[in-house]
């Protein structure tokens, strides 16, 4: 299998216009009204867009377009998720979709792809920031490529089949999103880095080193261990609640202590609390320090409810709809739970107006300054949604970027900024810690008949869709921030997770190195449950050692299965039946 070079496509706004690509290190070329230059190399490429006309242009996306030559079917891909909670796992060209194909609603599909549209070329694959290709060659190993970057802009790769010349096509692709370029005004694109041959886990370890270096990653932050109320109590958490578990904070080890989703009034009033915290944020960062524990807090500082006093207070500092002239809010999000008038639909802060970016760097000081020195900061692909913003010149990535920044700022460098429901290719450099996988759940699979929209079943909640993207992602641990592969749960009661699974999931965390943090109600962690516990907190500590060494965590069958059920860390080894999530021999410290 090789990889050919063949054309440049820029998209401006809807109109697509193409020009040949020469041979050679180095070229300049009209395509359409942009020039865009280029500059080979024997790994990858540099590149850059300008604006040679005299009015701006929208500009879409730059691509390069490269003929898969000599591939023996089939031709494999490991497609990674845009954000957070997107699946990361292979896929197979002429077998897989794309999962737009299946849903064709573009409010969810622009949260798990830089490109909200519905797919239109026949059997396409993407993946996002970096992808591996491999064939059915004998010995065949795979090729990767990959942005180092991704604060300028999204990267996307499309694996299209049967391309302009009969011949599959991958086509890497800067996607700025329509953002506006100004006459005469040029762009720095992302490089692109071309690896291979070896291994896949080698190779996306690499790709991970150079993207840490170019971004300045904050790679050494203090692994998160202790406790969240979230997946024992959810959005009817109770100041009460917060204080039972902080009597039996004991059990477990570890010193956070992390309020999360339902301590508010309304989403984007956050130093506000609701009737069921009647201590405020004060009293609560006095109890959870009184009792010796590091407080944390959930925040989704991006959305606003209709009915919170942000949104009806600062109507300007809201981004408007797409298509709309009258400034009406872009939608970003639904969550019946959360209520706001709209049945449960969100408003998006415009991270291009300089009044938000001030509002967010205020928020994070004031939650830093009263002693919140871990953000939880959730739902925050928002500012990446189509929509009307006041600088039109930032692409979704810089708006997603902006918005961190900002908070950076506020809350200082000693604040642990965790992100989640994010873009994972806007953050490095920026966030300490990242949620790399969808919610787990108290069971640990779903039934194909719980799929809400077609097609995306695998970002809905549950364990095992938490454990496919640890085990895909585990190499960024240590490289690009620290991985949070998301809570245990070690409870027997109240559950659906099956003590076999609750245990395998421990492991498998264990084994990552990440984040260990347990929600679970204090009073149901047994004996039995806080030895699994006390064990996965201590293997993940010498899994985390391992990391900072640059020995993440190993998998078999990376791009063969559709979920790896063989991981290797910290010397130990855990097979798992995904069906049912049981451990399939000893766990690692038995």
């Amino acid at each position: 299998m090789e990889l050919v070079p063949r054309r440049i496509v820029v998209d401006c706004g809807g109109s697509v216009h193409a020009a040949p690509l020469p041979s050679g290190g180095r070229a300049s070329l009209g395509v359409g009204p942009l020039e865009v230059e280029i500059e080979r190399g024997g790994s990858g490429w540099s590149w850059s867009v300008g604006n040679r006309g005299d009015a701006p242009v929208p500009v879409r996306s730059v691509a390069v377009v490269l003929d898969v030559v000599a591939v023996r079917e089939p031709l494999r891909l490991f497609r990674h998720g845009y954000q957070s909670w997107s699946p990361t796992g292979v896929a197979v060209l002429g077998r897989d979709v794309d999962p737009s194909t299946r849903a064709d609603l573009p409010f969810l599909q622009g949260v798990h792809a830089a490109d909200d549209r519905t797919v239109t070329w026949p059997g396409e694959l993407r993946s996002e920031w970096v992808t591996l290709l491999v064939d059915a060659d004998a010995g065949g190993e795979p090729v990767l490529v990959g942005f180092t970057g991704g604060d300028r802009h999204d990267g996307t790769f499309r694996l299209r089949p049967r391309g302009q010349e009969g011949m599959t096509e991958l086509w890497v692709e800067a996607f700025l999103g329509d953002a506006l370029l100004p006459a005469g005004a040029g762009r720095q694109l992302h490089p692109v880095v071309v690896g291979g041959p070896g291994g896949a886990l080698e190779l996306l370890a690499a790709w991970a080193d150079v993207v840490a270096a170019a971004g300045g990653a904050r790679s050494t932050a203090p692994r998160p261990v202790g406790w969240c109320s979230w997946y024992h109590y959810f959005g009817a958490v109770t100041e009460t609640d917060v204080g039972a578990n902080l009597a039996l904070a004991d059990r477990i080890p570890g010193d956070l202590f992390q309020v999360d989703d339902g301590f508010q009034v309304e989403i984007g009033d956050w130093l506000a609390t609701n009737e069921r915290f009647p201590s405020g944020l004060e009293g609560l960062v006095e109890r959870i320090t009184g009792a010796g524990r590091r407080p944390g807090l959930w925040l989704a500082p991006f959305l606003a409810s209709p009915a919170s006093d942000l949104a009806t207070g600062h109507p300007s500092w809201l981004a408007g709809g797409p298509g709309t002239s009258d400034r009406e809010p872009l939608l970003a999000w639904w969550n019946p739970a959360w209520g706001g008038g709209r049945d449960g639909f969100m408003y998006a802060l415009d991270t291009t107006n300089p009044e938000v970016l001030d509002h967010l760097e205020g928020l994070g000081a004031s939650l830093a300054g009263g002693g919140f020195g871990y953000l939880k900061l959730d739902f925050t692909f928002a500012p990446a949604c189509s929509g009307r913003w006041s600088d039109p010149t930032r692409t979704p990535a810089e708006r997603v970027r902006a918005g961190f920044d900002a908070l950076r700022r506020g809350a200082g460098e000693s604040t642990v900024l965790v992100g989640c429901g994010v873009p994972l290719a806007n953050v490095v450099g920026v966030a300490d810690t990242v949620r790399i996988g969808p919610d787990v759940a108290p069971c640990w699979a779903l039934d194909p008949a719980d799929e809400i929209v077609p097609g995306f079943l695998g970002v809905q909640p549950a364990t095992r869709h938490a454990f496919a993207n640890t085990v895909t992602r585990g190499f960024m641990h240590r490289r690009l921030w620290v991985n949070d592969p998301d809570c245990v749960m070690v409870r027997t009661e109240q559950t659906s997770l099956t003590p076999a699974a609750a245990a395998a999931w421990a492991a498998t965390v264990a084994l990552s190195g990440g984040a260990v943090v347990v929600s679970d109600d204090l009073s149901l962690v047994d004996g039995g449950a806080a030895r699994l516990l006390a064990e996965a907190v201590a293997l993940g500590g010498r899994a985390d050692d391992a990391a900072r060494a640059g020995a993440t965590l190993e998998v078999d069958g990376l791009l063969d299965a559709a979920v790896p059920a063989v991981v290797h860390g910290a010397g130990a080894t855990l097979r798992i039946d995904t069906t049912t999530g049981r451990c399939l021999g000893d766990l690692p410290w038995e």
